[in-house]
Formats: C-alpha cells, structure tokens, sequence
C-alpha cells in the first residue's frame, strides 16, 4: 500500500476501537500521523456510563498498531464531552505538527436502550440521549477546522449510521443521527471557501470486537456465525465488514485532490469503495445496504410515510 498520507496528519476521536480503531490504523496504512483519542486508556479507565465502558481495549493498543501499519501513532486520553480537553487536544496538535490534514468524529454516546414508539419515550431521557451523542461533535469540530482554514485544506468526516437520510426507526435516534449528518452538511457549506471539505461517512455491519464476542467467533472464522447463528443470519452478517473497510474509504478519500465534488454528501464504505477501487484487508467489498434492501422487499415492508427524504447530488438535480 502507498504511502499516500505522508506527511499529513490526522485525529480520529474515539479511535479505542471499532470503527475508529480500523479508521486509524488504515490512515497509518497511508503514512500518516494520527492522534488517537479516547477515554479507555492504559493509565485511566473509562468509568463513564457509556455501554463500552470497562471494555479492554484502549488507546495505546490503537496507536500502537498505527505505527505497525507504517504511520505514526499517537495516544492522547481526551473526553470529548468536555470542551476544555478537546481544546487542549488542538493545541496540543498545532504545537507538535503545525497542522491539521483530517479530522474523523467517531465519537459515541448513550446508548438507544428504547425502541417503544414516540409517546411512550422519556423527554428527558431522549434529551440526554441526544446531547452525548451531538456536542461532543460540536466541540470537537469547532476546534479542529481553525487549524484546517488556516492553511486553506483538509477533511472532516462524520461517522454516521445509514447511508441516505431514511429514519432510523425511533424518534430520538433519528434525532441525533440526522444532526450529525446535517453537521458535517452545514460545515461542508461553511467551509467550502477555505477547501476544505465535509462528509458524513457509514460504514456497514461491522465485524467490531464486540460483535464477534457477542457471536462467539473470531476475525478468522466469522463466517461460522453468518452461516450457522440465526441472530447473525438474520442481521446480515454474511455481508460484514471490518473496521478498516470504512478506514479505508477514508484514507482514499484524504487522498483525492478533487475530493470537494463529494463535500456535504452521505456516504458508505462500499459507494466509496466503488468510487476509488479498494477492498476490505480481507480482499472483499462487502455492501450490507444491497443486502438490507433485497431482504426487506423479500418481506414486502414498505415505507410508512407519505413522503421519503431523499439526497440529491447538485450535479443530477431535476428540472422544473
């Protein structure tokens, strides 16, 4: 793999594991220097009531294999909910490498614990729900993008949930996930004079470390849960991905001088991967969205609402 990112530097916050972990490393894979963050670390546990709290990975692990993957890792123990070590954080950036190529918000919060329907939810739980998962986004961005429009370039990406902007189910869920989309939508429009460029980017059905506990199996024999477990089955686990398939997507995209054509847009690992030709580590181009779609017609579930929100790139919009 080229070293397409050297030189350039990246934060991915929440980079302990999962996602962030695989978004991280594979940045590394590109060369670059990547300030991992998070609050599971070697020296300080998460003890917050986050649902991955107490888990054993941690930060450290993360840089560590940034640096096997031929970057530069970085370990920094941030709480994303607190505006003053995310400030801390950018400073600390700025000090050390006087610049700022990628930010990547992989950044967490409550856990939906309620799929009841809209009357039956708490406010007050939805509210709460709602403010861990959004201002650490905030916060982190506000203080990430000075340094991007300070040499005029670099990305921003927002992890999300659901390629589209389709309802994702219950009320407060849809909430968060639709603002985090528009975040990276509303930073694509303010920072398009400066280059630099915003995107909301979802991976697929991850083969996380948690999901392979949770189905029992390991990286190598996976496939034993997508073929034998009905839980799996049914979710579509023969179409996983690895967190690095999404990390992937955006190293390629970090890598696109003409990347500001897909600014404010939503996306998956695998349109990106049809996009700039990558694979998976493990060779493969997964695309649970395909999946999801076929089985769902199978059902012949339909959409409830008389009227769908629908993405329209500028560049297709329809004639009047």
């Amino acid at each position: 793999m080229s070293k397409r990112l050297a030189g350039q530097v990246a934060v991915v916050a929440g980079a302990t594991r999962g996602a962030g972990r695989g978004i991280a490393r594979m940045l590394g894979e590109a060369g670059a220097t990547v300030y991992c963050t998070g609050r599971s670390s070697r020296t300080q546990a998460n003890t917050s009531d986050h649902h991955h709290a107490g888990r054993p990975e941690t930060i450290e692990e993360t840089a560590e294999q940034v640096t096997a993957a031929g970057g530069t890792g970085i370990a920094v123990r941030v709480d994303h909910r607190s505006e003053a070590e995310v400030k801390k954080l950018f400073q600390r950036v700025k000090r050390e490498q006087h610049r700022l190529d990628v930010l990547v918000n992989v950044l967490t919060g409550k856990p939906v614990k309620s799929w009841a329907a809209f009357e039956k939810q708490s406010v007050a739980e939805g509210r709460a729900q709602f403010d861990s998962w959004v201002w650490p986004h905030i916060y982190t961005s506000r203080h990430a993008v000075p340094l991007m429009i300070a040499q005029q370039s670099g990305l921003v990406v927002e992890i999300i949930e659901q390629e589209g902007i389709g309802f994702h189910g219950t009320f407060f869920f849809d909430l968060f996930e639709a603002a985090l989309k528009r975040i990276a939508y509303a930073l694509a429009e303010e920072l398009a004079a400066h280059n630099v460029t915003s995107v909301a980017i979802t991976p697929g059905f991850m083969r996380t470390e948690a999901i392979l506990e949770q189905f029992g199996v390991t990286e190598a024999n996976w496939q034993h849960a997508a073929e034998h477990n009905a839980e799996a089955k049914r979710f579509g686990f023969s179409e996983s991905e690895t967190p690095n398939y999404v990390g992937r997507a955006i190293a390629a995209l970090a890598a696109d001088e003409n990347r500001a054509e897909l600014s404010g847009g939503v996306y998956s690992s695998h349109t990106l991967s049809e996009r700039y030709g990558f694979t998976d580590v493990d060779g493969r181009r997964p695309n649970i969205y395909a999946n999801i779609a076929e089985h769902l017609a199978a059902m012949g579930m339909q959409p409830r609402a008389a009227v769908q929100w629908q993405l329209t790139p500028l560049g297709v919009v329809a004639s009047v």
